[in-house]
């Protein structure tokens, strides 16, 4: 550094113009503009302007001297031997006074090299901020971005001149091109005038490239190559007969649906048609690449032109959509059509090769698809093992306000490159209708453009006019080459418009006329085109003509196919088909479960492992040596604590070939120090181990993997891996229960309703900390209401099965909750939800406290072959002995059944009370809460829990213990006070609250005389 200052030290000292006045100036040009040097910068604004340049320069030289032009080469040699101000200049190079005199003196030859230097900041400029005066609007109207900055040293060539101290004499003069630039094509120098008009082509015309903020040398010269090299985009006429026919496809389909179901809201593409041959050119681009196969996920708008022009869904299975007389084969709600996804696997005409396509079901919560799309892109190519993503890829469809204003964007980004979250690059496009439902940009985002928030991850932003459709596929073309060669994402945003209102039935005149009063006059884009390769010679109009007519024959074709269909069958839009784990009619191949335990010498072995270290020479730290060792000695004892448990389930799915993944913030350790499934080395840095891993010879992959601090991409995500195959145990685990707040989104609109709005089913596990300790209102409550208020079981219907009730009952299910008490459950639970013959979400409430509770153990016999999970552990003390003398049953779940438990031994209770454990909560276990109450038909009941009576379960079980006890005896509640928190943050109130509920509990005298 010192070296670069005694450098800089030597260009103050000799005054060159370019760190002057202008000069000044060009180097603003050079940063961000927003926080640029005013225009009459002092000498010490000009070094932090112009300083980063020559620092550059600088580290290049020391790198290779060839890496920099010859005359800087000089330069940095004289200074680096002490040259005094003035003369580490002199002596330059005669490449820069080609067509001069070399008897110049030393100012005209000064005067030369400031030239140079002002021609290279000037090549600079453009390509750090041409895209701000690209003509990137297709209505001419507004500018693509929003910063009021106008760059002036770009738009008039006078003013270029005078900015960068250049006159107009100069114009004609031939300078050395640097090889930060390759406009020159195979020409090294260039006149000026010629200069200038090579970059306006490149950075200035419909095409805007956002890249130079990227830190990477290698990618940014391939982005130049991509953009700068004369003649670069060029197409053959067969390359335009294929975007026009693309083109005729996207622009027919909309007026088609237009004529037909013109009262119908289908949220059209309407203003941005060249969606599709984008799409299709991205696709062609990446199959030839090798890429097979593609998941996709998009908003509503354009969505039945994606599916019947991109995906190639079935037009008349397409059409019979709007029929509204149309009836649902399938069970469960269904969603409108702009919301449906298609799994398809076609040939792809362009390169001879077989690709699969999935565009993925999502609601109207824009974006909330992102990180669902990732999910399954990362399944599909860990199970395949493309560590690369060589043969899948994801590409992800935005609207601009979306993209700007949704955090989940923000989000997933943080995933592209994290190393068990990464698909190698995702390719992104933005449909950007320079509007979102009614707000102009302006009042929507803080950001120059709806895409600056991919500059956290480094991709390339390439903006494009929508109305030049040759501009726009040769930037999905650079798109997908630049997936294909850096495996990083990219974002192309198409500027376009929306020629209706936020959908068709909408009134945009309301609140933008002055737009709307443009678009209407605006030409269509197939027009635009069509026009231009007729003037061409490409096509002539008799063919243009032809092509049109024939695609509105095939859509009229399908119209009259689809008034055949009278029923609805959804199934046909399955966006994530298993073939192999349900029968050819989409039913599970049987409605039994096997019991889920295990024989000793699996256990054992899973234990042992779980309590020692694999990796000979390995440094583990003395707390976790002791924790290993506690399991050692509970092996030895035949008992598990909650980790172990789960390390059981998890290791003997992984011995059946079950990949078993978990996912989340701190999983790895576990937010409570219990788990340690990755052992770091205390000596060597960044070395560690998997211990289950290491289990069996040829088991399953087991991923264990910390999260970014995200919960709605996080949980998306893993719901997406969940998605790819049912032969996967993928869990979700939040820090602590409450954290799933912020990932509501994907619970609410794919978890809770997924198999009845897309017949997708899904085994994700969320696994929940929950209990009230005494700590407050943040980490103590999961909230089981929300949870239970979404399950889909009907409270006054006592329901009837004729096969196994527990799986009939999971079947009919949406999801699955419980709460389990003992380790050993939580082991069932998890391997039942693998060897059930269909997948339900599960939402476990897992332990804090219970994760050490001397307690809460259980033994190798509990999870022993035959055993199986129990949704409701039975009393199994005194009072289960003499049932008619027990004057009071307490139903609870979870972790208050231990201090229940201590409470009842303290007062002497253990045969006048029962305690019964609800372990599975919905679907509710009818048949075995009639069992237990019949048996103790003298005794009163009540439902404790530590929850506040407007939370937790009671809401939930009250009804449904009427229904089963045919409201002929009441169930009284004992808890907490309504409340608006889900706990205090005092701890004395908080142990004041539950000893005022436990006396309660056993108040044998509490309820009498009360009416019910």
């Amino acid at each position: 550094m010192s070296q670069f200052r005694a450098v800089a030290g030597i260009l103050r000292g000799h005054g060159l113009r370019w760190l002057r006045g202008q000069a000044a100036g060009a180097r603003r040009g050079l940063s961000d503009p927003r926080r640029g040097c005013s225009s009459g910068a002092t000498e010490p604004s000009l070094a932090a302007c112009g300083s980063s340049y020559v620092e550059e320069m600088y580290y290049a030289w020391l790198e290779d001297p060839k890496n920099v032009h010859a005359s800087w080469d000089v330069f940095f040699r004289n200074a680096q031997a002490n040259a005094p101000p003035g003369e580490a200049c002199e002596n330059r190079p005669s490449a820069l006074l080609q067509g001069r005199a070399m008897s110049q003196t030393p100012g005209m030859a000064q005067k030369v090299v400031e030239d140079h230097l002002a021609v290279h900041t000037l090549i600079r400029a453009y390509q750090i901020r041409g895209h701000h005066v690209a003509q990137l609007d297709p209505l001419g109207i507004l500018d693509a971005d929003l910063d009021c900055f106008v760059p002036s040293d770009l738009i008039t060539t006078i003013d270029k001149l005078a900015f960068y101290g250049l006159l107009e004499s100069d114009l004609d003069k031939t300078f050395q091109l640097p090889s930060t630039t390759f406009i020159g094509g195979s020409d090294t120098t260039l006149p000026l005038r010629e200069i200038i008009r090579r970059l306006e082509m490149s950075y200035c015309g419909h095409i805007g490239v956002e890249f130079m903020f990227i830190n990477n040398v290698e990618q940014c010269q391939w982005i130049r190559q991509k953009f700068e090299i004369p003649g670069i985009m060029k197409f053959t006429n067969e390359e335009k007969r294929t975007l026009l026919a693309r083109l005729v496809r996207s622009t027919r389909f909309e007026d088609f649906l237009a004529r037909k179901w013109s009262s119908e809201k289908r949220f059209g593409l309407e203003g941005c048609e060249v969606l599709i041959p984008a799409l299709k050119m991205i696709i062609d681009k990446s199959s030839e690449a090798g890429i097979d196969s593609i998941i996709m996920g998009m908003p509503h708008r354009g969505r039945l032109n994606v599916l019947a022009n991109v995906v190639r869904k079935d037009l008349d299975q397409i059409f019979c959509q709007f029929d509204p007389k149309l009836e649902a084969a399938d069970e469960g709600s269904g969603d409108v059509k702009y919301h449906l996804g298609m799994y398809h696997e076609r040939i792809n005409r362009v390169t001879d090769k077989n690709i699969t396509l999935s565009l993925m079901a999502n609601p109207s919560h824009l974006e909330a698809v992102d990180p669902v799309v990732q999910g399954k892109a990362k399944a599909e190519q860990f199970y395949r093992g493309d560590t690369e993503g060589k043969k899948v890829m994801s590409i992800l469809m935005h609207g601009d306000a979306a993209f700007a204003g949704q955090g989940v964007v923000y989000e997933t980004f943080h995933l592209s490159e994290l190393p068990s979250y990464t698909t190698n690059g995702t390719i992104h496009v933005v449909v950007n209708n320079q509007i979102g439902f009614t707000t102009d940009p302006r009042m929507a985002r803080s950001s120059p453009y709806p895409t600056d928030v991919a500059r956290v991850v480094n991709a390339p932003i390439f903006h494009v006019n929508s109305d030049d459709p040759e501009a726009v596929v040769y930037v999905c073309k650079v798109a997908a080459e630049w997936r294909s060669t850096f495996n990083k994402d990219v974002v192309i945003d198409l500027v376009c418009y929306r020629r209706f209102g936020h959908n068709e039935m909408d009134e945009p005149m309301f609140t933008q006329p002055l737009m709307y009063k443009q678009i209407h006059r605006q030409e269509h884009v197939l027009k635009k085109y069509s026009d231009k390769l007729i003037a061409e010679g490409v096509v002539t109009l008799q063919e243009f003509e032809e092509e049109v007519a024939k695609y509105d024959k095939i859509c009229e074709e399908a119209y009259t196919s689809s008034k055949d269909e009278k029923i609805l069958h959804i199934r046909h839009w399955l966006d994530s088909p298993w073939p192999d784990f349900f029968t050819a009619e989409g039913e599970p191949k049987s409605m039994s479960c096997p019991p889920t335990g295990l024989d000793e010498q699996t256990l054992q072995h899973i234990s042992q492992t779980a309590s020692s270290v694999p990796l000979a020479d390995f440094n583990i730290h003395a707390g976790v040596l002791r924790i290993l060792r506690g399991r050692a000695e509970m092996t030895r004892n035949r008992m598990a604590d909650w980790a172990l448990g789960e390390y059981m389930a998890f290791g003997s799915l992984l011995k059946d070939g079950i990949h078993v993944r978990l996912s989340g913030q701190d999983v790895e350790r576990g937010t409570f120090s219990h788990r340690h499934h990755v052992l770091h080395d205390q000596e060597v840095d960044k070395r560690f181990c998997v211990p289950m891993n290491h289990l069996w010879q040829n088991q399953a992959p087991y991923t264990v993997c910390n999260s970014s601090l995200s919960e709605y991409g996080v949980l998306g995500f893993e719901l997406g891996f969940a998605m790819a195959s049912p032969n996967a145990l993928v869990c979700w685990e939040a820090q602590f229960g409450d954290f799933h707040n912020t990932a509501q989104c994907i619970i609410d609109q794919f978890i809770s309703p997924g198999q009845a709005k897309w017949v997708r089913n899904n085994g994700i596990v969320l696994l929940l900390p929950h209990g009230m300790e005494g700590m407050g209102p943040e980490h103590s409550s999961a909230r089981p209401e929300r949870f239970l208020q979404m399950s889909k079981d009907d409270s006054d219907r006592y329901p009837e099965f004729t096969g196994d009730f527990e799986v009939q009952q999971l079947f009919d299910s949406n999801w699955i909750v419980v709460n389990c008490s003992t380790p050993a459950n939580y082991f069932h639970v998890l391997r039942r939800q693998i060897l059930l013959p269909f997948r339900k979400p599960l939402i476990v409430f897992t332990p804090k406290s219970l994760l050490r509770h001397p307690e809460a153990r259980s033994s190798f016999d509990d999870m022993a072959t035959g055993t199986r999970f129990q949704r409701i552990l039975p009393d199994e003390g005194p009072a289960s002995k003499n049932p008619e003398k027990v004057k009071r049953v307490v139903f609870c779940t979870g972790k208050v059944y231990y201090e229940l438990g201590k409470e009842r031994n303290q007062q002497d209770l253990e045969c006048d009370v029962a305690i019964i454990r609800l372990e599975q909560i919905s679907p509710f276990p009818f048949d075995l809460v009639k069992a237990q109450v019949e048996k103790y038909s003298n005794a009163e009941l009540i439902w404790c829990q530590e929850e506040h009576k407007n939370m937790g379960y009671y809401d939930y079980i009250r009804p449904r213990f009427l229904t089963v006890l045919s409201n002929r005896r009441p169930i009284w509640y004992v808890g907490r006070d309504p409340a608006a928190a889900p706990a205090t943050g005092n701890k004395v109130t908080h142990l004041a609250e539950l000893k005022r509920f436990l006396d309660t509990a056993f108040n044998l005298r509490a309820f009498e005389g009360r009416s019910f």
